[in-house]
């Protein structure tokens, strides 16, 4: 039992993240509810998940998933809802978020 906590212990930040999602896929579940999958990724590892992500998505998984980088989020989102310290400020499409000049102003950088 103790071998096994060192080695999870030494894994960094984004191989934790990769390797939750890789168990939770091996579950055969239809459904994933991710937080933050992004955090502690490399940015070339970051759209790499977020591309197997879509890829899962369009096999049929629906995905839930909660992130800050509202740029990256948007461009494999079907749907968006963009919470402001915990209240609800806007939703819609990706593209009508993406376009919504408040949330490009206060969370797209522009």
């Amino acid at each position: 039992m103790e071998r096994k906590k060192q080695r999870s212990e030494s894994l960094s930040g984004g191989e934790q993240q990769m390797l939750a999602v890789g168990r939770a896929l091996m579950t055969g579940c239809d459904f994933l509810l991710l937080d933050e999958p992004s955090m502690g990724l490399a940015p070339l590892l970051m759209y790499d998940m977020f591309r197997a992500l879509k890829k899962l998505n369009q096999q049929g998984m629906t995905i839930l998933l909660i992130e800050q980088n509202a740029r990256l989020a948007l461009q494999f989102a079907h749907r968006g809802y963009v919470m402001d310290t915990g209240e609800l400020v806007a939703q819609g499409t990706a593209k009508e978020l993406s376009e919504n000049p408040d949330v490009k102003k206060a969370y797209l950088g522009g």
